[in-house]
């Protein structure tokens, strides 16, 4: 995918960075950038989910129902006709399963994001809101205090843990809030216990 692409960018850059051309130093280190190698695993995220999400068949299986049955009394009477149609018409069917088809067919389950505030200052730092489900597994990512701010940062991502694959959290991240719980003056072990 992308990120492979973004990998053989680099390689010739880095053979670039050592002939001195103007510039590319810049884009050598824009490309390695944690920020960006981010955006790029959201992206191919992204584009997986696109590409796997279901779709409805039809929009509107109610109305594909009563065409059904209007076929099925045209065709020959037999004892599967017969059992179809009263399938069909059965009122939990017709109320419950296929109006609830239809109404979930009909809603758009994109995740809505909301726009940025167009007055951020260039210079301030930027914040990530991260939400990773752990389904009893663990986050992947070890954390300490910062030895000079005292700050909770990240120690270290685990390789193939939750933490790594989401592509979402690196080492040095500062850890601001968790669960909806301000870590700030709250020990690594506590935070723990709230992760």
């Amino acid at each position: 995918g992308i990120s492979h692409v973004l990998t053989l960018v680099l390689q010739e850059l880095s053979l670039l960075c050592k002939k001195d051309v103007n510039g590319v130093g810049m884009l050598y280190d824009l490309l390695r950038s944690r920020w960006l190698q981010a955006l790029l695993k959201v992206y191919e995220c992204l584009q997986h989910y696109l590409g796997k999400r279901p779709v409805p068949v039809t929009l509107q299986a109610r109305v594909l129902t009563r065409e059904v049955i209007e076929l099925l009394r045209e065709a020959p009477p037999s004892g599967e006709v017969k059992e179809l149609r009263r399938l069909l018409r059965a009122p939990h069917l017709k109320a419950a399963l296929l109006s609830a088809h239809d109404t979930v067919a009909q809603k758009d389950f994109e995740p809505t994001l909301p726009p940025l505030p167009d007055n951020i200052p260039e210079n301030e730092e930027a914040m990530r809101i991260v939400c990773l489900v752990k389904n009893n597994q663990p986050l992947g990512a070890t954390i300490k205090r910062h030895e000079i701010t005292g700050d909770i940062t990240v120690a270290r991502v685990i390789h193939g843990g939750l933490a790594d694959r989401s592509g979402l959290l690196y080492a040095g991240d500062k850890l601001v809030e968790v669960n909806g719980v301000p870590v700030e003056g709250l020990e690594p072990e506590q935070v723990i216990n709230i992760l």
